[in-house]
């Protein structure tokens, strides 16, 4: 396991993931299962194109999970009604 990648899902991680924590978690995942921390010049695109599609899919995975009763996109209802409300 990678020791490096921490749960993003709540309650371990008091907030939802930012799009900043799941790239980070992907990158690191990346790195683990290529053994590469930077990839070679030759090898940059297949290593972003990763990065990307397990972040698309980590993205996917926490808004589709139920936490204590409450699914990806009605805590995301919530979170948008909270954001309005503090930007009101």
């Amino acid at each position: 396991m990678c020791r490096s990648i921490k749960t993003l899902r709540p309650p371990v991680l008091p907030e939802e993931a930012t799009e900043e924590d799941i790239r980070a978690a992907a990158l690191q995942y990346v790195r683990k299962v290529s053994g590469f921390r930077a990839p070679a010049a030759h090898n940059r695109e297949v290593f972003d194109r990763a990065v990307d599609a397990i972040a698309e899919a980590t993205a996917e995975l926490l808004d589709g999970l139920e936490i204590r009763g409450q699914t990806g996109a009605a805590r995301q209802a919530d979170n948008r009604q909270a954001d309005s409300r503090q930007a009101g």
